[in-house]
């Protein structure tokens, strides 16, 4: 069979050659015989195969974890600067830096820290025995002992034991809904199947470590072990760390850009003052000084409290956050892909219609349904379960009325199966369920409406095409007929022959009622959804059109094996419906939307979903999952409905939107000022503000921020999705940094030429000056770019946020005429230099409010 293109996820190629040879070649390909191994030769082979377990994730120390979370490079850009600060003499500085690092690799590491890995979770699920046979001998051993070649019994509740050939089956039906997402058990033969099948799932003679009998009995060969089998290679895919996810690359691009930003200011910072002012040692520090100014030191802390308290939010909401970075791709998130069972539908097989030949309803057909379900002895499968749950005959007591006199079991090869019931009135008559193409076979006749018809070439078409159009409608189809056997007691199979056809039972697994309400919620905000099932095309297709998805056009497993990654990139962009698939084509899908620039969530509770959820941007399962969709999940719901996606989505706009004010204003804000403070030192007999004045400004204008995370948030900020934008952030700064640029300015020349500040010795008035204006214009500057409304009147801030900007704005005009003004080389300010503020703050706001306006009127951010 082609391959899977990840290379991860395979099946081995053993089990390919083992799926196209008879018994007995494949006995002598393994070295083993009917007769199974000896005990010496096991232990020889599990010598070289080793153990029957799957990957294990190799599970990091508390110290490794913490590890991972300091190497982020702004974290090492603050631990750096801070350990500078402290060797050059200046613990103030390097205190206030290591105490960002230590609180926000603090919040990460209890917010994150996992008890179990995902291998671990599946290992322990396949803790159970199998039935081997060794020296000729059947006993009970450890999956773990089992080795290829091993001869192994099956029968119903088995859990298959590695990936195994059959061969030799008795009605063996196989559940491997864990594997593929199908409501309905599978049926395994025995014979060889040299033809290449899309999924490795669909060979006829092959079972899978990790699906179960659901009934029958099955002897088998065991063909791979451990890594080597399908369940394997797909935990092996999901160990080690996902791929970096948007909030992660986004992250890592803001800090790229600010450590560029620092890599061009400070070097000029330093040789300006060096060769301006002669004091080389003056202008190291106080080039470290703008370093730690272009520094976002409240970044870590910010983003940790944001997505900290997202966390919480959404945890009312029924949202389980796993992973906190996962929140801020929640809301960035344009596309969710989604697993169709249990998901759009409810995963339960229901009994939706019961008609006659024409297509019309009628109880008679679902009563001899009814009757055949009721007195089989064999194993009831989903059907006729169904059947049986989806009708009140018998609470009636109408079943009552009838006895059965006999039974023919279903078979494969006839695909049907009767009873021989006695009705009220004494007659016997025999009643017969099974593939409509067989039943076809073997009735001559039709009932409708009462009327007996015979079986014509003509009527078969019309027939054929009822039953066609059915299953073209995603139904699962069984045909309804029966026969008088007046006198009879007993029934064989010859009897199934010259039957009334009496009409059809369908079958679906419904979708949820909330299904399609969900999707138009989650369109309207700006995500699209896409169906990606292992499950049948036909189905599948009922299913999207019942919830008002585009079912075409449709890609099927076989289709995406003939697609490069760029074919099959532009094909996912327009394609809803992904069906037939197996998990490495999931997780390949996944892959070629996010190459592609979207932000791809993904909600699967299967097995088979694992690694999708592991290379999604956000993985997203729910409660009752299997233990490895758990653990590969960013995301858990406590309700497995769509429903519950929209309120989580909104909460991580929110975190987004939080997060991002914060790093507009504290881009732009530095930039602007150190932008400054280039310009300052060129023509300035001093420094234009000492180093603990920056960092002290620094600090007070982190300090204001802080309330950031309990801000409220436009609704137009989280109507649609808003992945990072470098160079959106980019603009931003480069077009309202330099407008604080501007007043910094002014107030140069205000201190310079209106209070004679160009002599050195007045110094500290002007370096004064600009820092009760530099904390003033960064603070109110806050509430203009929270915000695309205008600020005050039509959007406000929330309360913590005005508080504290009031706070520091009132702190910073008190701070020159404190006691500590001394040792900060603050000095009182003349009265006049208070209205000249007051003027500059209201033409920086309408300044700064005009840029915005205008940059969203280009669409620029």
């Amino acid at each position: 069979m082609p391959k899977a293109k990840d290379h991860n996820i395979r099946v081995s190629p053993a089990v390919i050659d083992a799926a196209g040879k008879d018994g007995d070649e494949l006995l002598r390909s393994l070295g083993t015989t009917g007769e199974g191994l000896t005990q010496a030769e096991a232990e020889d082979r599990a010598r070289k195969t080793g153990p029957n377990v799957v990957a294990q994730e190799r599970r990091r120390g508390w110290f490794l974890r913490l590890l991972v979370i300091l190497r982020n490079p702004l974290v090492i850009l603050l631990a750096a600067l801070s350990s500078i600060s402290f060797a050059t003499g200046d613990p103030r500085a390097g205190s206030v830096m290591a105490g960002m690092v230590v609180l926000s690799a603090a919040l990460r590491f209890f917010q994150e820290a996992r008890a179990d890995s995902a291998a671990a979770k599946l290992k322990a699920m396949i803790h159970v025995t199998a039935t081997v046979v060794r020296d000729g001998n059947a006993r009970e051993l450890p999956l773990c002992d089992l080795v290829p070649g091993d001869i192994i019994h099956l029968s119903a509740g088995d859990m298959i034991p590695g990936d195994v050939r059959v061969l030799s089956a008795k009605d063996l039906f196989v559940s491997q809904g864990t594997l593929t997402g199908e409501s309905l058990p599978v049926e395994k033969f025995h014979d060889a199947d040299p033809k290449p099948a899309n999924s490795p799932t669909e060979l006829k003679n092959t079972c899978f470590m990790g699906t179960s009998v659901e009934s029958g009995t099955a002897t088998a060969v065991v063909v791979a072990t451990g890594v080597n089998t399908y369940l394997g290679s797909m935990a092996d895919s999901i160990t080690g760390d996902a791929p970096p996810t948007s909030f992660d690359k986004g992250i890592n691009g803001f800090t790229r850009l600010m450590i560029q930003l620092m890599a061009v200011m400070v070097p000029l910072v330093f040789l300006i003052n060096g060769f301006t002012k002669h004091d080389w040692k003056s202008a190291f520090f106080f080039s470290l000084a703008v370093a730690v100014g272009l520094t976002p030191e409240m970044l870590p802390m910010i983003v940790s409290v944001c997505l900290a308290k997202g966390a919480i939010a959404m945890s009312r909401k029924k949202v389980i956050v796993k992973r906190l970075n996962s929140i801020q791709n929640f809301g960035a998130m344009d596309l969710l892909c989604t697993d169709k069972t249990g998901t759009l539908t409810e995963d339960r097989v229901v009994l939706q219609r019961h008609c006659n030949v024409a297509g019309r309803e009628t109880d008679e057909v679902l009563l001899d349904g009814y009757l055949i379900s009721h007195f089989q002895t064999g194993l009831k499968n989903l059907l006729d379960t169904a059947i049986l749950h989806s009708s009140d005959f018998h609470e009636q007591s109408l079943v009552e009325k009838y006895k059965k006199l006999d039974e023919i079991p279903f078979d494969f090869t006839r695909r049907m199966m009767s009873v021989l019931v006695e009705n009220p009135v004494g007659k016997a008559v025999l009643l017969t369920k099974g593939a409509p193409e067989e039943i076809f076979r073997q009735c001559s006749q039709f009932e409708l409406d009462g009327k007996l018809s015979p079986m014509d070439d003509a009527l078969m078409k019309g027939l054929s095409g009822e039953y066609a159009s059915l299953s073209n409608d995603g139904f699962r189809v069984l045909a309804v007929a029966m026969k008088e056997l007046p006198g009879k007691q007993a029934c064989s199979r010859d009897d199934e022959r010259d039957l009334v056809l009496k009409g059809y039972v369908a079958f679906l697994d419904p979708p949820k009622p909330t299904a399609a309400t969900a999707i138009q919620a989650l369109h309207r905000h700006g995500v699209g959804v896409k169906i990606l099932t292992g499950d049948n095309d036909l189905i599948s297709r009922k299913v999207c059109r019942d919830v008002g998805l585009l079912a075409d056009p449709m890609l099927l497993g076989d289709d995406l094996e003939k697609l490069s990654d760029t074919e099959l990139a532009d094909a996912a962009e327009k394609t809803t419906l992904f069906a037939r698939l197996s998990p490495a084509h999931k997780q390949r899908i996944i892959r070629c939307l996010r190459a592609k620039g979207h932000v791809v969530g993904y909600m699967g509770d299967g097995i088979n979903d694992a690694p999708a959820l592991h290379v999604a941007d956000i993985g997203i399962s729910v409660d009752t999952a299997t233990d490895i969709a758990k653990e590969s999940a960013d995301l858990i719901l406590l309700e497995k409905d769509l429903m519950v996606l929209e309120g989580g989505v909104i909460e991580g706009r929110k975190v987004f939107a939080n997060i991002l004010k914060y790093i507009r204003m504290g881009a732009s804000s530095n930039f602007g000022n150190m932008f400054s403070v280039l310009g300052a030192s060129a023509f300035l007999p001093f420094l234009p503000m000492t180093p603990i004045q920056i960092l002290s400004n620094n600090m007070l204008y982190d300090f204001s921020q802080v309330p950031i995370p309990t801000d409220s948030v436009d609704e137009e900020l989280v109507a649609l999705p808003r992945p990072w934008n470098i160079k959106e952030i980019k603009r931003f700064i480069l077009c309202i940094g330099p407008i604080s640029s501007i007043f910094d300015y002014t107030t140069f020349f205000v201190m310079l030429d209106l209070f004679k500040c160009w002599a050195p010795s007045r110094a500290p008035l002007f370096q004064t000056g600009w820092f009760v204006e530099s904390i003033m214009t960064q603070t109110l500057i806050i509430h203009i770019i929270r915000t695309n409304k205008i600020p005050f009147l039509q959007s406000r801030a929330s309360w913590p946020l005005l508080i504290t900007t009031l706070s520091i704005m009132a702190f910073g005009a008190w701070l020159p005429y404190s006691p500590v003004a001394a040792s900060l080389g603050l000095v009182h300010l003349p009265r006049l230099y208070w209205p000249i503020l007051l003027a500059t703050l209201f033409a920086y706001s309408c300044l700064t409010q005009g840029m915005k306006v205008w940059l969203l009127r280009m669409k620029w951010i």
